[in-house]
C-alpha cells in the first residue's frame, strides 16, 4: 500500500510542508513503497554562493529545507538535505573589505570562486572554501544534517557531462522558454537574499536578459553553456561554433583574445548557465523541496522560468516557497558582495543554537523578522525563556510547542544546553559589571538564589559566555557601566529629607534581602513605603504618582552608584557592587 503522509498533533508551517513533500513523493513514485523502510529517499536542497561571508539572510535558504527535512525524518522516513554549494560560479566583484584596499583583487574577476586566492590571512585553499568554513562549522553547531555538493567538483569531474550535452542538443528549446520572457518589462528590483551571478543581478535591475543568465547568443545562435578561458580562467567567453554530432565547441575570450576548439564530451571546464544549471540540477537530483528568494520568484526569474526548463532534462520543479527577507535590528538590507554583514557565526557567538533555530521555526517562510543583536536580543530571550517554561508547565500554544520543539531538538536528539539558564539581561548586566573577573561573576550569580546557589560558572555556559560577548562585541564603550570608586560627596549632601530617607530604608533593608527577588522586592517598595502604603501593594491599589516616586528613586541609586541615568536592573547592579561597597557609595 502507498505512504500516506503522517500528520501530527501540530498545525505549524513545517508540518504543514512536510504532508506536502511525503505526499509529493509519493506522487513522484507510484507504487514504489509498499512500508516506510522501502520508501523512496525524499530529497529536499539549498543552494549557497560562497562568493563572501554566507550572511544571516542566506541562512534562510538552509534553515527552511532544514526543518520540513527533519520533521519527515521524525516521522521515520529517509531524506536527504543536499546543500549545493556554488562555488564554480564566477568571482563578481571584490568585497568592500578589500576594494580600494588591494586593487589585485580585481584581476580575479570572471575566474570560478574556486581559482581565487583565500582572503589576506586565511588558512583555507581558495576563496570558495574560505567562506564555506565558516558556514559549515556554524551549521554543525546548529544541528544542521547536510550532505554538501561542490558545484565545481561536478562541473570538473564530468558528472553533468551527458546533461550538458543533452542542454546542447536541445538548445533551441531552451531558447524558445528564455525568450518568452526577453521582451518582458523585468519587475522592480526586491530584496534579495543570497548572492547570484552576476546575469541574474542585471536582470533583476531591469537590464533584460543579460548574455551571461541566459546565455551565449550571436551569428552562431543561442547556447546555455559558458567555458571558462583556457588562457586567463575566466569566463568572458563566447561560444562561436558548436557541432552536435562531433561535439566540436570553438570559444573565443573576449578580453584576452584567446580561442581553442574543444570536444565537450571530454571537456570539463565550463558550466550550464544559471537558469539552466539550476532546472538541471533538480532533475539530477530529483529535489521534491527547495525554497527561494523574493528575488527568485518573481516574473521571469530563475525559479519561474527554471520550472519549464526542468522538464527538459525530465525532471520536475519542486515544491518550492518564497521565503522573505530577514533583518537585523538596527543594520540595512544585508548584501554578502557589499561585505559587513552578520553571518551565523557572529550571531552564535551571541546568543545559542536554540534561539536562533527559534527565530527561524517560528515564523513562516513568507514572514520577514529581525535578529536582534542590539538590545533587542534581551527582549528576544526573555520572551524564549517564557516560551521554555510555558512549555514545561504544559500551558503553552500547540504551534508555540511546536517551534519550541524544533529549537531545542533534532531527529537525532537535543542540542547542547545550558545547565542553569539564567537571564540574559542579568547575564549581561553582571558581565558589564565584572568586565572579564570571572571570580566576581561567580560571587554574583551564586548570590542570585541563595537557596540554590550556582556552583560554578559552568553551570551558566555557554549563554553566559554569549551575554559576555554581546556586551564586549556590541555595547558602545559610552555606554558600558563603571561603578564609582568613591561616593559622590556633593550629591550625598544636597539631598532633602525624602531622599535620605528613601536610602535609609534602602540600606535598613539590604542584608535581609539579599538576592535577586529579595532586592527586587525592596527597590521597587521602597517609595510604596514612603508613600504610606505596604511594600507588597500591587499597582492597581496605588496611585500614579508612585511610579514617578520609584523612576525618582532609581534615577538618584544610579547616579550614586555609577554616575548616569540609567544603568543594569537594580538587583542585579547591588549584587554585583556588594553589600559592604554599596553602604559606602551610598553614604552610610
Amino acid at each position: 500500500m502507498p505512504i500516506v503522509a503522517q500528520s501530527t498533533e501540530t498545525t505549524d508551517w513545517v508540518s504543514r510542508f512536510a504532508d506536502e513533500v511525503i505526499e509529493e513523493s509519493e506522487r513522484r513514485a507510484p507504487g514504489k513503497a509498499t512500508s516506510l523502510a522501502a520508501a523512496p529517499v525524499v530529497v529536499v536542497a539549498s543552494g549557497l554562493s560562497p562568493s563572501g561571508p554566507i550572511h544571516l539572510g542566506n541562512l534562510r535558504e538552509v534553515m527552511t529545507p532544514h526543518l520540513v527535512a527533519d520533521e519527515i525524518r521524525r516521522r521515520g522516513h529517509q531524506v536527504r538535505h543536499l546543500i549545493s554549494w556554488d562555488d564554480y560560479d564566477r568571482y563578481r566583484k571584490v568585497p568592500a573589505g578589500i576594494a580600494g584596499v588591494d586593487d589585485s583583487w580585481a584581476e580575479h574577476i570572471g575566474k570560478p570562486l574556486t581559482s581565487v586566492p583565500a582572503p589576506p590571512g586565511s588558512a583555507h585553499p581558495n576563496w570558495a572554501e574560505h567562506f564555506k568554513a565558516a558556514m559549515v562549522e556554524s551549521l554543525a553547531e546548529l544541528g544542521v544534517e547536510f550532505d554538501g555538493i561542490s558545484q565545481t567538483r561536478q562541473y570538473t569531474s564530468g558528472v553533468y557531462r551527458e546533461q550538458i550535452l543533452h542542454a546542447m542538443r536541445h538548445r533551441g528549446d531552451i531558447d524558445a522558454i528564455l525568450d518568452q520572457y526577453r521582451t518582458k518589462k523585468a519587475p522592480a528590483k526586491k530584496q534579495q537574499q543570497k548572492p547570484l551571478d552576476e546575469a541574474e543581478l542585471e536582470a533583476a535591475e531591469g537590464s533584460g536578459a543579460a548574455a551571461e543568465d541566459d546565455g551565449s547568443s550571436g551569428s552562431a545562435g543561442y547556447f546555455p553553456y559558458k567555458p571558462y578561458c583556457g588562457n586567463c580562467e575566466k569566463d568572458f567567453t563566447t561560444v562561436t561554433a558548436y557541432d552536435d554530432d562531433s561535439t566540436e565547441l570553438t570559444y573565443v575570450c573576449d578580453p584576452c583574445g584567446f580561442s581553442e576548439t574543444v570536444r565537450l564530451d571530454e571537456f570539463n571546464r565550463g558550466k550550464l548557465v544559471w537558469k539552466v544549471d539550476w532546472p538541471m540540477r533538480w532533475a539530477y537530483e530529483g529535489v521534491i523541496f527547495e525554497p527561494s528568494g523574493v528575488d527568485h520568484s518573481s516574473p521571469g526569474s530563475s525559479f519561474q522560468v527554471g520550472g519549464q526548463i526542468v522538464g527538459i532534462f525530465g525532471g520536475k520543479q519542486p515544491i518550492g516557497p518564497m521565503y522573505a527577507f530577514v533583518g537585523i535590528s538596527g543594520m540595512a538590507k544585508m548584501s554578502s558582495s557589499k561585505g559587513g554583514v552578520p553571518t551565523p557565526a557572529d550571531a552564535l557567538k551571541i546568543m545559542e543554537p536554540q534561539l536562533l533555530r527559534w527565530l527561524y521555526a517560528r515564523r513562516r517562510p513568507n514572514q520577514s523578522f529581525k535578529i536582534a543583536f542590539d538590545q533587542e536580543i534581551q527582549r528576544l530571550y526573555d520572551e524564549w525563556d517564557k516560551l521554555d517554561a510555558k512549555v514545561a508547565d504544559g500551558s503553552a500554544l500547540p504551534a508555540d510547542v511546536a517551534a519550541h520543539s524544533r529549537a531545542v531538538r533534532t531527529a537525532v536528539g537535543e542540542l547542547p544546553r545550558t545547565p542553569r539558564p539564567l537571564p540574559y539581561r542579568t547575564l549581561a548586566s553582571v558581565a558589564d559589571i565584572t568586565a572579564g573577573h570571572q571570580d566576581q561573576a561567580l560571587r554574583i550569580l551564586s548570590e542570585l538564589d541563595p537557596d540554590n546557589p550556582l556552583g560554578t560558572l559552568d553551570e551558566a555556559r555557554p549563554r553566559f559566555d554569549r551575554a559576555e560577548a554581546w556586551i564586549n562585541t556590541h555595547v558602545p564603550a559610552d555606554q558600558r557601566t563603571v561603578v564609582r570608586e568613591e561616593p559622590d560627596g556633593e550629591l550625598l549632601k544636597s539631598l532633602d529629607e525624602d531622599s535620605r530617607q528613601s536610602l535609609r530604608l534602602l540600606l535598613d533593608g539590604l542584608a535581609g534581602n539579599w538576592s535577586l527577588d529579595g532586592l527586587t522586592h525592596l527597590v521597587y517598595g521602597v517609595p510604596k513605603v514612603q508613600a504610606g502604603f505596604s511594600p507588597d501593594a500591587t499597582p492597581k491599589e496605588l496611585p500614579p504618582e508612585i511610579k514617578t516616586a520609584q523612576r525618582t528613586f532609581f534615577a538618584l541609586l544610579y547616579h550614586l552608584l555609577v554616575g548616569r541615568d540609567t544603568g543594569p536592573r537594580l538587583p542585579t547592579l547591588l549584587l554585583a557592587v556588594g553589600q559592604e561597597r554599596v553602604r559606602a557609595l551610598l553614604g552610610e
